[in-house]
């Protein structure tokens, strides 16, 4: 080396071999670790030879690995200025660029260097994950695949492809993915718990808990697993452990929004919807954007009949940038419960454009509240159990004798419910010579006489509410179930997952769900000639059996209470009284609009309603001033004991029915009191159930096949009390004597019914009608 001086700079100057060797020394310092001494060698080379690609593109990794991205970015953009053929360099540079979040540059870097080549393993992983954090996880999987086929043991490239594979709703691929990394790692905490989290996506919880447990032998801190172990336990419905592991990850991270939030859906399953509450909210001060815990939080509102607020918690959610499958049919569910009508139309028309879409999740039961034809409903309720997870069907039991075809009645309903209070008489009347029953409960027990009858009247009463969707297929399975009826379909408290596993040779749908459950593994629909006719079977995964009179069945041992007077009710003593005790959810704005007519075309007259939330009946009342009719018009009926609300029936004059979601047990009550029912014949099950019972009661004219003709005959039934007097004497005299409120008729047919699906079995379901005895 040598110096020359102008009297002004020393200016250095080295041959090429000098320069190559101290590149050599920085290199060591490097690989040794002095990256003090290796930085202050790389700059000498640089002062030497501006031009040094080497130096350039290593002190770029060294500024790299000391956290200075920037600094990093611009030598190796030089070394690729001094080099643009640098398939490692260009690589390099895409790292940078997605660490500092330029993800569209980072994967023009990464093009680049794979042009280039040779193409490496590691470049095509990185490459994948830009693909995969631009939301492109197809693409990201072809590079991730690439990558393993140089590479077959690259975790990086395995745990990529199964992050792709989850997100593609390949959920088996994924977790074989995760299942190979592992299979080399371990004892990698991190894959742990990413399989934990796979697991609990395919609803496996008891080896997604055993996988976060191990996790945490070997991160016992980390606050990430805990809060998903609290998911696990929550899926064994083991939740006070769950609350636990909870507690214990917010102890170690109180900020932990997503422990707040799993808190917060466990307290909801826990049926403590205030606690669950204050979780949502405690996630939300941490994290306001968050929002899987505020549309959690609509949803808790709306269980506390709190629909404004519900609906603001959706609509905040639908106004982001971070989508929630649920939230739009979430949003329309508080609209219809608020009869805010206009949203209700908005968020529906939506939500059938949408159908099928993977990222819209949309319960069957709201499709029944909207007027789609039966072909919409069937594809709402197919999407809805596509999205579960596939389970295996449970190993077939031990052939026993056949003394008693054993029937199982699956609901959660065994309680204070229309569900309940209507089937408690059937099992009382249940032939035990040749049937033994028994009540298969989802639900907790309220106390009632309901659940007491229920208890009383089976055969075994079996508590499944406790036990998680596998155990309760087994157990199920172990008692030998011949036919398991499922009462309650898409509802509220449904677990499907529990006969997707088939737990018995014969399923059958029945009363809690007027619609398909779009799922292969029910075989039959008890319906009747009215409900679903033949030609609906197109529509119905299920075969359907048409049971003779009518598929509805009646307590006819409830009792009727003395009526009270008007006034105690809030109804003027004189004037047409129209009526409809349906939910408010059930009514829509064109048939708010006749019934409105109808005030206007009768005087005096007035509508009287069930009572719902005050902004509710706010709107309805604002609906109808709009439309000319005063608000003190509509007249709200408070909550009654049963015996008091079919007594209060005798003040009415006449009950109009709703469209395209009929009265059921509602009509059955109002008919079992006393009061018409006039219903419109709708294009679905669940507006033609109104009509199957007035035809099993002998009154089938006062079932129209139009909106017209249904305004019309309750205007001419308003101003003709003789013709509205005969329709009463008529539903009297035939309340005694038609099959209707004849339970022991629907018993024998319903029997019947179960064992013509026995002598079938072991061949393909086809739908059968059950002739009159």
């Amino acid at each position: 080396m040598a110096a020359i001086s102008d009297g002004r700079h020393i200016l250095f100057w080295m041959d090429r071999m000098d320069l190559q060797a101290l590149c050599n020394q920085a290199a060591g310092c490097h690989q040794g670790g002095r990256l003090e001494e290796a930085e202050r060698l790389y700059r000498s080379v640089i002062q030497a030879d501006a031009r040094n690609f080497f130096a350039h593109h290593m002190l770029g990794i060294l500024c790299a690995q000391q956290g200075r991205a920037s600094e990093a970015l611009d030598l190796i953009a030089a070394a690729i200025e001094i080099n643009p053929e640098s398939a490692e360099a260009l690589s390099n540079y895409g790292n940078l660029l997605t660490m500092l979040g330029r993800a569209s540059e980072a994967l023009a870097a990464f093009d680049r260097a794979l042009a280039i080549g040779p193409r490496y393993a590691e470049t095509l992983t990185n490459r994948a994950n830009i693909l995969w954090g631009l939301k492109r996880p197809g693409e990201a999987l072809e590079g991730y695949r690439e990558a393993l086929g140089l590479k077959p043991g690259l975790i990086e490239a395995l745990v990529g492809s199964a992050n792709a594979l989850r997100e593609l709703g390949r959920l088996e691929e994924a977790l074989a993915a995760l299942d190979r990394a592992l299979a080399l790692r371990p004892d990698t905490a991190l894959l742990l718990r990413n399989r934990g989290a796979l697991l609990q996506a395919l609803k496996r919880p008891e080896r997604a808990l055993a996988d976060l447990d191990r996790a945490l032998q070997l991160e016992p801190r980390n606050a990430e697993a805990l809060s998903n172990r609290g998911i696990a336990l929550s899926h064994l419905k083991r939740f006070d452990e769950a609350l636990a592991s909870y507690d214990q990850a917010l102890a170690i991270n109180p900020g932990l929004v997503e422990a707040l939030s799993n808190r917060g859906h466990t307290l909801k399953d826990m049926q403590r919807p205030r606690e669950a509450l204050a979780s949502y909210d405690q996630a939300l001060a941490a994290d306001p954007g968050h929002a899987r815990a505020l549309n959690s939080r609509g949803q808790v509102l709306a269980e506390l009949s709190d629909f404004a607020q519900a609906l603001a918690c959706h609509e905040r959610v639908l106004a982001g940038s971070a989508p929630v499958p649920s939230a739009l049919a979430d949003a329309a569910n508080a609209a219809r419960n608020l009869c805010d009508w206009p949203k209700a139309a908005e968020f529906g028309a939506e939500i059938l454009a949408r159908l099928g879409d993977p990222n819209l999740s949309v319960p069957p039961l709201l499709a029944l509240y909207y007027d789609w034809d039966p072909q919409a409903q069937a594809k709402c309720a197919h999407a809805w159990m596509d999205a579960m997870p596939a389970l295996p069907h449970l190993a077939a039991g031990v052939p026993r004798p056949q003394d008693r075809l054993r029937i199982a009645y699956l609901s959660s309903d065994f309680r204070r419910h229309p569900v309940g209070a209507t089937v408690v008489e059937l099992f009382e009347r249940h032939d035990r010579s040749r049937f033994e029953i028994f009540a298969a409960s989802l639900g907790a027990d309220d106390g009632s006489d309901i659940c007491r009858r229920i208890r009383g009247a089976t055969d075994n009463f079996v508590d499944l509410s406790a036990l998680d969707d596998q155990a309760a297929a087994e157990r199920l399975k172990q008692l030998g179930i011949d036919i398991l009826v499922d009462l309650n379909g898409h509802t509220l408290g449904a677990r499907p997952q529990i006969l997707r596993q088939r737990p018995a040779p014969i399923q059958a749908s029945y009363m809690g769900f007027p619609g398909t459950m779009g799922a292969d593994f029910m075989d039959y629909v008890i319906a009747d000639a009215v409900v679903l006719p033949f030609d609906q079977e197109p529509f119905y995964l299920e075969r359907i059996v048409q049971l003779a009179d009518t598929y509805w069945v009646s307590d006819t041992t409830r009792t009727i209470g003395t009526a009270p007077s008007r006034a105690a009710q809030a109804l003027p003593e004189q004037g047409f009284v129209f009526c409809c005790f349906n939910h408010n959810r059930k009514i829509t704005a064109a048939l708010f609009d006749i019934w409105t007519r109808l005030l206007l075309a009768v005087p005096d007259s007035v509508l009287w309603l069930k009572q719902s939330s005050e902004p509710a009946m706010a709107n309805l009342r604002a609906a109808a001033t709009h439309r000319g009719v005063a608000a003190d018009r509509l007249v709200f009926a408070k909550d009654a004991t049963l015996d008091a609300h079919l007594a209060r029936h005798a003040l009415a004059d006449l009950f109009l029915d709703t469209l395209p979601y009929n009265a059921h047990a509602t009509a059955s009550d109002a008919l079992w009191a006393g009061l018409p029912v006039l219903t419109c014949l709708g294009r679905t099950f669940a507006g033609r159930v109104a009509a199957s019972q007035l035809h099993a009661l002998g009154l089938p004219e006062l079932v129209t096949a139009n909106l017209t003709d249904y305004e019309a005959l309750a205007l001419r039934l308003a101003r003709d009390p003789v013709l509205l007097s005969s329709w009463r004497t008529r539903l009297a005299q035939n309340r005694a004597t038609r099959p209707l409120f004849d339970t022991g008729r629907f018993c024998r047919n319903l029997e019947t019914a179960y064992l013509q699906m026995w002598e079938r079995r072991g061949e393909p379901p086809r739908g059968f009608r059950v002739d009159a005895p």
